[in-house]
């Protein structure tokens, strides 16, 4: 049968008077699900074998604006009026009394209540015996605005790729074809000049795509770390070399280590991603010297690299490390430090901002005592 229909008049007052006599949102508590259904952060909607609602929980009444007195003992059809995208009445589609026996309930989907509000419904049909009449009818209400902001991160994240991707993509096209149409015309310097500039930007590009398989890993928990002994502090001489070398002056670093240092087992690979990421924005954003402290901590190893430029405001040390922030505007993806937290967080170890002595940004990750791959697979 449909919703709140019963086969004669007789029975259809037997069961309009029944959920008014049943218990209300209160019956639901802790001496039946361990938990009072208005403290769920969800709405819940719960119908007995009639389709009367015998539970209208807190959550549910903030999000369809509908008082509990209300809804309980009314037909879930009238309490919870849902329509899809389309404008068909849900109800009447599912038929939740009068379907399939077979069936256990409706995946979450956005609907609309009344005056347009979208929610994300999902229902669970709790019958008697497999195949038998529903005992009762669970309705979760979820909002759309985490939803809505996944989707606008995703939407930002596949703009941003476009963007970073296309300036080098148009110059590796550009003096390729160049190259090829006109190859006699140049001089070796003038060769040598444009495959460099290729070589860089076909670079730029691998970078970007390593990012983003980086973050797909990180969101999905999938971010391997190979464990295995690191020299942390011959790995930032490394790094103030390979700078150094590429033309930053040498006086512009200043590295302490403080010895002797507990022993760290963390992915080489990794390590290096996080210094390089963090060297290159105190080089790139910072000003002044840049200082890399290596120095023994209660948990682990202690990294702070500080330089003297502006510093990060008050106002943004918070989104620091969400996708998409940039300290300036002078380029990159807003992805590096993002990546950089959840590298750091996969060796079981923290990451802040803060504000150095001199005034500019301050970030320090500490990286606590691990243990080998083999001993942790």
């Amino acid at each position: 049968m449909t919703v709140g229909t019963n086969s004669s008049p007789g029975a259809a007052d037997a069961a309009e008077e029944r959920p008014r006599n049943a218990p209300g949102p209160r019956g639901f508590g802790p001496a039946g699900f361990g938990i009072d259904p208005d403290d769920l952060p969800d709405g819940l909607v719960v119908a007995d074998h009639t389709g009367h609602v015998i539970c209208f929980n807190r959550a549910a009444a903030r999000m369809t604006a509908t008082e509990p007195a209300q809804a309980l003992g009314a037909r879930i059809d009238r309490a919870l009026p849902l329509e899809d995208l389309e404008g068909r009445r849900w109800w009447a589609l599912t038929d939740p009394y009068g379907g399939l026996a077979t069936r256990r309930g409706q995946p979450e989907r956005n609907l609309l209540l009344p005056g347009g509000r979208e929610v994300l419904v999902s229902a669970r049909y709790v019958r008697t015996h497999p195949t038998g009449p529903l005992r009762s009818l669970v309705v979760t209400l979820r909002g759309t605005e985490a939803r809505r902001r996944t989707e606008r991160s995703h939407a930002e994240l596949i703009a941003t790729v476009a963007h970073e991707l296309r300036s080098p993509l148009t110059s590796v096209k550009g003096f390729t074809a160049t190259l090829l149409a006109k190859w006699e015309r140049f001089t070796d310097d003038q060769k040598r000049l444009m495959l460099e500039t290729v070589d860089a930007d076909a670079n730029r590009v691998t970078r970007l795509i390593a990012e983003l398989l980086d973050i797909s890993r990180i969101d999905s928990g999938r971010l391997e770390v190979r464990r295995q002994p690191v020299d942390i502090a011959t790995a930032v001489g490394r790094h103030v070399q390979a700078l150094t070398a590429n033309g930053q002056a040498p006086e512009r670093f200043l590295v302490s280590v403080c010895r002797p240092l507990p022993d760290l087992w963390a992915d080489p690979d990794k390590i290096d991603q996080i210094l390089g990421n963090l060297l290159e924005n105190a080089v790139r954003h910072g000003e002044g010297t840049v200082t890399i402290d290596v120095s023994p901590h209660e948990k682990g190893t202690a990294v702070t690299v500080t330089d003297e430029g502006p510093g990060i405001p008050e106002e943004s040390m918070g989104r620091v490390f969400t996708r998409f922030w940039r300290g300036s505007k002078r380029g990159g993806t807003g992805l590096g430090l993002y990546i950089v937290k959840g590298i750091v967080e996969a060796h079981g170890g923290t990451i802040s901002v803060g504000r150095g002595p001199g005034g500019g940004a301050e970030f320090r990750f500490i990286l606590p005592v691990g243990a080998p791959a083999y001993l942790t697979q």
